[in-house]
């Protein structure tokens, strides 16, 4: 089909961003919306798209809209996303996909029921770097993967009434940093057998410091760990039995990496190509082409590994301590999670 047109739910940084990397890419963005007509007017203005929408059921209602980019903080991608999949419109979701598990399957189930892609937005799988790496452990050039080293450490704002510490807003460092390193470890080596966890809270209760280890059956671990209030190098190593990777940072944005074999001996060392913008629009060529073959489900970043990684974080959660409202509610829920509020904006 055509380019598809973007609509973009929600006008905070995030969706600027996203909205940037597509038009700078030669992608089409037809349509904003948000509960705010002021917010969504000034970001169509900031970005030059031509409609906006002082509500997210007008943006569902655009029929110059194919697809919805879900930029709402955590707690509302669930609902917003069910409101686009039942409007008939493919949907790309920001990380992490949904607050839980529970909340993803029900996406999922919905999804099929209406025929379209949902696809979460973890952009590092799709930018060039991270296909090559792919490529290198699936061609055996470091062997058998033993270990997995990655972190994400940054110092983000301290407010407690910032979304990023208030747990009414889904706030945590593992939501918003963790999920990078959980994502990166179960895209080369699948879900663990075990996952052991810690962490330090917030006197929110939202976590600000985890620390994981993820070991399985065949003996490989991984070690992941998040920070929102110290920085760090933000590299990464991949560990093999006949050689090992080591990825520049930050490691989860377009950057270099070096293969080593197992004597040491640099064996290639990546720089990739340049890149328009940040690299977000990887993903949406991804979704473009499932929607172009017919294909529902993307090979680099499958829905059902989506619901793992959601249901590995779950788990990561309840040993550090940390709940959110939806977790209750969403056992409840079969077909009706809670509609789009004003606060989801």
């Amino acid at each position: 089909m055509p380019n598809l047109r973007w609509g973009i739910l929600a006008a905070g940084n995030i969706a600027g961003a996203f909205t940037r990397d597509l038009i700078a890419n030669g992608m089409s963005v037809a349509a904003v919306g948000s509960r705010s007509l002021s917010k969504a007017r000034a970001f169509a203005a900031d970005h030059g798209i031509a409609v906006a929408h002082g509500s997210y059921e007008a943006l569902m209602e655009d029929a110059d809209v194919d697809v919805i980019y879900i930029a709402t903080p955590h707690p509302f991608h669930c609902s917003a996303a069910a409101l686009a999949i039942r409007s008939g419109k493919h949907v790309l979701i920001e990380k992490p996909v949904t607050l839980n598990a529970a909340e993803a399957r029900y996406l999922e189930e919905l999804a099929l029921d209406y025929d379209v892609v949902v696809m979460e937005a973890m952009w590092t799988r799709f930018l060039p770097h991270m296909r090559r790496i792919r490529d290198l452990v699936a061609n055996g050039t470091i062997g058998e993967i033993r270990s997995i080293v990655a972190t994400n450490a940054q110092v983000l704002p301290s407010d407690p009434e910032h979304r990023l510490n208030n747990l009414a807003l889904g706030g945590g460092a593992l939501l918003d940093l963790g999920v990078y390193p959980v994502s990166f470890a179960m895209d080369l080596l699948g879900k663990p057998d075990t996952v052991i966890a810690t962490g330090r809270l917030r006197p929110t209760g939202a976590d600000a410091e985890v620390s994981v280890m993820f070991r399985y059956n065949g003996g490989a671990s991984a070690l992941l760990s998040a920070s929102s209030d110290a920085s760090g190098p933000n590299t990464a190593f991949i560990g093999g039995s006949n050689g090992h990777i080591v990825i520049d940072g930050d490691w989860y944005t377009p950057t270099t990496f070096a293969v080593f074999d197992s004597e040491g001996c640099c064996w290639e060392r990546y720089f990739g190509g340049e890149i328009i913008g940040r690299g977000m629009h990887f993903q949406a060529l991804e979704l473009q082409s499932l929607v172009d073959t017919g294909r529902r489900s993307s090979e680099i970043m499958p829905f059902e590994q989506s619901i793992e990684i959601m249901g590995v974080m779950d788990d990561i959660r309840s040993q550090i301590g940390v709940s959110y409202e939806a977790d209750a509610l969403s056992r409840q829920f079969e077909k009706s999670p809670p509609e789009p509020t004003r606060e989801s904006v």
